[in-house]
């Protein structure tokens, strides 16, 4: 066999690369991807491992960029041990943590280095963070740009913690002073306080009475005002979790005029149908909410044409018992939905009912949510030079979420007892592999990952 200086090779006969699915080997040599031959395979020496994925699928890993990890300070919701390890399960190569639930918030340099001092040592796959814009932190944005932060996410209307207050217009209008001419983005949880006109449906065990107690057009005011922002200073935006389809026109009218704005929507209002949750079924709230069937259709298409951009789980645990689960109270009950281990399973359940192929799922799970944690550079793609974060899956596989099977630290999801497609055979993180057919490394192989700063500041 030829010399090589490769130390793992992963071949397959139908490896995602970026202009087409063949048979091919990636050759990996101190975690970066330093060789792709497609075609016949080569023979190496025994100094080299090789992973031979055979028919299954070979891809990029899964980049989630809406986590919610909660540590420190609310590890018994999660924590970076079990979300990790969830992740890599789940074929995701790279989360990006929320800056809440956790205390201190990643709203200062400070916290953001209190939440790196955490993490570290605890990564079964790589991660990345959100800052947080509350009011009055505008002085703190630039010092945490430098030090690596992704980026940052504001609230509209009360994040649920008293800790991460919401912000104003005139607080945006400070904070986007200072991100023009970063390379930062803002992210927007994108709903807006207003009245709400009668409600028809009363009993808080109904959930009817709490999709009705947060109208679209709660998102599609605060979307008017992202768009109108983003206009304004032609800063990077984003509107995390989309639920309303309302909204699509607005957002839509946005990219026309070539501004910077970009899209997520999440798999619980691509899979999860208001129609279909139960009375007293809690595990299903989340704001914005879980919508119409008609309202699920609209965001396909968005999706198809690219008015989505991306779709992530945000993943937002608690303890069993804020779900209210024996009560059944939805207008009390704690709003999020736990799935972050599903999330690829979850797309491509759907994804072949609707004709979409492996490639959308790259598009929209990879490629995107990389470019927007600023980890394009490195993530996303089976490309020379990028990282070996790579997936090996079966597209045929099922398997039903049962509790035993669940990694993050609780069980509580509305996925229970569901028969998903798109089975997780290997998960490598920069060519170590992290997760195998239901065991994981030895020990945590992820690693903190920083934005590089290019700032015309």
């Amino acid at each position: 066999a030829a010399k090589t200086n490769f130390d793992k090779v992963v071949r397959g006969k139908r490896v995602i690369l970026s202009d087409e699915i063949c048979p091919a080997e990636i050759c990996i040599k101190d975690g970066v991807i330093a060789d792709i031959r497609k075609g016949d395979p080569s023979s190496f020496d025994g100094s080299v491992e090789v992973i031979d994925a055979g028919d299954l699928y070979v891809m990029p890993g899964v980049v989630d960029s809406h986590v919610h990890v909660n540590e420190p300070g609310r590890t018994q919701w999660e924590g970076y041990v079990t979300a990790t390890r969830a992740a890599a399960a789940g074929g995701i190569t790279t989360i990006v943590d929320m800056p809440l639930n956790s205390i201190p918030s990643t709203t200062t340099l400070s916290a953001f280095q209190t939440k790196l001092e955490v993490a570290r040592d605890k990564l079964y796959v790589d991660v990345a963070f959100w800052g947080g814009v509350v009011p009055g932190n505008d002085r703190e944005l630039q010092s945490m740009i430098d030090a690596g932060i992704s980026g940052f996410k504001c609230f509209l209307i009360h994040s649920g913690v008293d800790e991460f207050p919401h912000v104003t217009e005139a607080d945006l209008h400070k904070a986007l002073q200072v991100l023009q001419g970063t390379n930062s983005v803002l992210l927007f949880h994108a709903e807006v306080d207003q009245t709400i006109d009668t409600q028809t449906s009363t009993s808080p065990e109904a959930y009817q009475t709490f999709l009705e107690s947060r109208p679209k057009s709660m998102e599609n005011h605060a979307i008017q005002l992202v768009s109108d922002m983003c206009q304004q200073y032609g800063v990077r935006c984003h509107i995390v979790h989309l639920s309303s389809a309302e909204a699509l026109p607005i957002i839509r009218a946005a990219k026309q005029r070539g501004l910077p704005l970009t899209v997520e929507t999440c798999h619980h209002y691509l899979s999860l149908l208001a129609e279909e949750v139960p009375d007293r079924a809690t595990q299903f709230k989340c704001c914005p909410p879980i919508r119409d069937r008609n309202n699920q259709d609209l965001l396909w298409e968005a999706l198809k044409a690219r008015d989505i951009d991306m779709v992530v789980s945000d993943h937002s645990p608690c303890t069993a018992d804020l779900k209210l689960l024996d009560t059944g109270d939805f207008t009390a009950a704690w709003g999020g939905v736990a799935s972050v281990q599903f999330g690829m399973s979850l797309f491509w359940t759907n994804a072949a009912q609707r004709n979409l192929t492996v490639r959308d799922l790259v598009d929209w799970m990879c490629v995107m949510t990389s470019d927007l944690c600023g980890m394009g550079h490195r993530k996303g793609s089976l490309q020379v030079g990028m990282d070996a974060d790579l997936v090996i899956w079966d597209p045929d596989g099922t398997f039903t979420v049962t509790e035993d099977i669940i990694q993050h630290r609780n069980k509580v999801t509305p996925y229970l007892g569901k028969v998903l497609r798109g089975m997780v055979h290997r998960t490598l993180v920069r060519g170590q592999t992290v997760y195998h057919n239901g065991t994981f490394s030895s020990q945590p192989l992820g690693a903190i990952l920083l934005k590089p700063t290019t700032s015309t500041k």
